[in-house]
């Protein structure tokens, strides 16, 4: 189950949270340069690109035991350009097609160390969080989706999306 707002974590607490890739791989992944100065007040999860490989991401998911930490990969091809606009499958938010990438990531446990992993399309820069409280605008030729939810209803939309995510993950263990 998806705990709202992920609260401010330790270096250490975000390299032990991750279930799909070794200790080692965890040890070596970068943080985020900007790390300290996150706007945990208005993170529903910690997403980033690695500073150095840009082909891998991170995701840190509360949840109810403990952060769940998601390594992801990048696909190095971008879609084709007759694709105009995408949708985040997480926060719902619209984007030009540059604006959402596809995420994946392998499964934790036997499963994922056999190969196998699940994806999703997310906003390419992560801040999910950020569109859905409004904080930053997607960059749209004919402007933002007006949707009739309260602003609490689409945090939890967005926490029940990453959520089942998370899950899907989880599901190789």
């Amino acid at each position: 189950m998806y705990v709202h707002r992920v609260e401010p974590l330790t270096d250490t607490q975000i390299r032990s949270s991750f279930v799909n890739c070794t200790k080692g791989e965890a040890a070596r992944m970068r943080l985020p340069p900007d790390f300290a100065e996150r706007p945990w007040e208005d993170l529903d999860f910690l997403g980033w690109t690695d500073p150095g490989a840009p082909l891998r991401a991170y995701l840190v998911v509360p949840r109810e035991d403990g952060p769940c930490g998601i390594a992801l990969r990048v696909p190095g091809s971008s879609r084709t350009s007759a694709v105009r606009s995408s949708m985040c499958q997480v926060c719902l938010t619209s984007h030009a097609a540059s604006g959402v990438a596809l995420f994946a990531a392998p499964l934790a446990g036997s499963a994922g160390r056999e190969g196998n992993s699940v994806g999703t399309y997310l906003c390419a820069d992560l801040d999910c969080s950020l569109y859905v409280r409004g904080r930053k605008q997607p960059r749209l030729r004919h402007g933002r989706h007006e949707e009739s939810l309260t602003l609490e209803e689409r945090i939890a939309r967005t926490g029940s999306n990453l959520s089942a995510f998370a899950d899907r993950v989880l599901a190789g263990r």
